[in-house]
């Protein structure tokens, strides 16, 4: 008789929720190193495994060295370094002790250090906190106009994100904002009534203004296959000659009597209230801005039209198969990103330029929105905190221009350096030296093992 070969062939491991998968990666080997192995875990294995506290809060600090968290903060960071180092090579007096730096090399850190920490220092006081103020109400001032900057911003990156997570990309922040801001200005000026009723109506209309041109972009989208990218560009464009135009025709959006391109002043029912009276500058705008964050964070991991938002985002093909309607879900993703931008319209006209506004009502918060959403993750309250970033880097801009001459273009570029970071993660860990998520310390297999594995 021929002795039968012990068959070698490696079958699949059993995985933890007990089905045969294929050949585990390391994301998947490190969860299943973390769960309790029925038939090789003693009952003392495991509680020592669970138990340990230092292992606990290891696992902790690992998960935050590996979330995207920690990457976005460090992205903003290498930004303000880098800034550091324009503005320290841009310094008049820091290239004046170049000169002499082998002779006095502290002159030159010294200027270094002036310059460097004289602009960030007024950007944080024009910005946050001014620590040199009389009152409170005046130190805090800065900060609540970061908070006015940040609003329309927290309004269109959401917009923006919401289609970034269904795989959609919204460039049409600009027109959605003319639109909405021409829909609400029109309400605002047109029509007198209480302020409980003016106030609503006119944001309304400016979610009907941004929601009709976005829904535009997700017509032609899903009808033609026509690319959202070119369409949004292009309907920046057309939003804005239209504009324009009404700007300039007597009866529509120009003011009675003036031949400038400008309407009229919003009326005074329609603007929106401040919260904390004059001094502070916060109005009814930022608790606008807070409950579109909670509906859209509910709509996107609550309900179930979110649920369908994210799998034609991560897969159209796996949405058809599952009997998802994938032109009809682009189509409301449009309408609900161009209406979530057009509320940053209203606010413009109901809150920011209440004397009348132009062409120019979008100030760039389309666009800015775009580098918002990013920054954010694409997610609800990470966009929340990257507008206020901006409305305090824009806000400090201003600020550090009138205290140290230098010049407001350096506040882009730091918003540019942090959108350049957190497009690159790999750049950012091998620069700190952060381990990639799913890395892990690979252990020399013994050869008694692996036979026992042949086996």
């Amino acid at each position: 008789m021929t002795a039968q070969e012990p068959d070698n062939t490696q079958q699949p491991t059993p995985a933890a929720n007990g089905t045969a998968d294929a050949p585990l990666t390391d994301d998947r080997l490190q969860e299943v190193e973390s769960t309790p192995h029925l038939m090789t875990d003693s009952a003392e294995d495991t509680e020592r495994r669970n138990g340990a506290g230092g292992d606990r809060w290891q696992a902790a600090l690992q998960g935050i060295l590996n979330g995207s968290v920690l990457v976005t903060v460090l992205a903003v960071v290498l930004a303000l370094v880098a800034c550091g180092i324009l503005i320290a090579v841009t310094d008049e007096n820091v290239r004046a002790t170049a000169g002499y730096f082998f002779a006095r090399p502290t002159d030159m850190l010294q200027a270094i250090g002036t310059a460097v920490g004289g602009a960030y220092a007024s950007l944080f006081q024009g910005s946050v906190f001014n620590f040199g103020a009389e009152s409170f109400q005046q130190a805090i001032g800065p900060l609540t106009r970061s908070v006015d900057y940040s609003v329309p911003l927290i309004a269109a990156g959401l917009g923006i994100a919401l289609s970034f997570r269904a795989g959609l990309f919204n460039i049409g922040g600009q027109g959605q904002i003319l639109m909405g801001a021409a829909a609400a200005g029109w309400v605002g000026f047109s029509f007198d009534g209480p302020a409980a009723i003016h106030i609503p109506l006119t944001i309304l209309a400016g979610i009907v203004g941004g929601a009709v041109w976005g829904g535009i972009v997700g017509v032609l989208k899903a009808r033609t296959g026509a690319n959202e990218v070119v369409v949004t560009i292009m309907l920046n464009y057309v939003a804005l000659y239209l504009v324009s135009y009404l700007l300039r025709t007597p009866g529509l959006l120009q003011a009675p009597g003036s031949s400038n391109p400008i309407s009229p002043a919003t009326k005074e029912s329609a603007l929106l209230p401040q919260l904390f009276g004059v001094r502070y500058g916060v109005d009814l705008g930022f608790v606008v801005a807070i409950i579109a964050v909670v509906v859209v964070w509910w709509l996107v991991n609550k309900s179930s039209l979110g649920f369908r938002f994210r799998t034609i985002g991560e897969n159209p093909r796996a949405a058809r198969v599952a009997g998802m309607s994938v032109p009809s879900l682009t189509i409301w993703v449009m309408l609900i990103s161009g209406a979530l931008v057009g509320i940053a319209g209203a606010y413009q006209v109901q809150g920011a330029v209440t004397s009348g506004f132009t062409s120019g009502i979008d100030a760039g918060i389309g666009f800015d929105a775009i580098t918002v959403a990013l920054l954010g993750r694409s997610k609800p309250w990470g966009v929340f905190w990257a507008a206020i970033l901006f409305g305090v880097l824009k806000n400090g801009g201003y600020a550090m221009q009138a205290a140290n001459g230098i010049p407001i273009d350096i506040v882009g570029v730091i918003q540019a350096l942090i959108v350049l970071f957190i497009a690159a993660p790999p750049l950012v860990r091998a620069i700190f030296r952060i381990p990639q998520p799913g890395a892990r310390k690979r252990t020399k297999t013994s050869k008694t093992s692996k036979k026992a594995v042949a086996a």
